[in-house]
């Protein structure tokens, strides 16, 4: 059951990024889902659980928030007629320890307007992020910490 509603979340996403809900094109991407979700099933775990799934969509729905308000950080910086950044390149000490949540993790931080992540260190306990405007590194840490990470855990462990 659950299986089958992240498949069906996967096609629905699939549909809505290629702007067609046709019959052909839901039924590629149920295929897509499928064949995503096999891949991955190893390292996500199963789907078992509705809890499971609604703290993807809790994910989800953080990275959308955090996308639009980084997206109007971002923007008032760059039409501001003074631009007092900072940017810079912080570590970032990673809680995480698989491969596919640091990906992840690294993934969403770099899809954030404002944000890159650059590397991770060798011993996969750092990730080099750099920010466009890197005045208080102390509190990007808090920001990633508390939000990305902090879902990324609960919704895969």
């Amino acid at each position: 059951m659950a299986l089958s509603l992240g498949i069906l979340l996967l096609a629905l996403a699939w549909a809505a990024i290629t702007g067609s809900f046709s019959l052909p094109n839901l039924l590629f991407g149920l295929l897509l889902g499928g064949i995503s979700l096999y891949l991955v099933r190893d390292q996500i775990g199963s789907f078992r659980s509705a809890a499971r799934i609604g703290r993807v969509i809790s994910l989800a729905i953080l990275f959308v928030k955090e996308l639009i308000l980084s997206a109007w950080r971002v923007a008032k910086l760059v039409v501001s007629p003074k631009m007092d950044l900072k940017p810079g390149i912080f570590a970032y000490p990673l809680r995480v320890d698989r491969d596919f949540e640091i990906t992840l993790l690294a993934n969403l931080i770099t899809l954030t307007p404002g944000t890159l992540s650059v590397d991770v260190s060798d011993d996969r306990r750092l990730l080099y992020v750099h920010a466009i405007d890197c005045s208080d590194p102390d509190a990007a840490r808090r920001d990633i910490a508390d939000g990305f990470e902090r879902k990324i855990m609960e919704a895969f462990r």
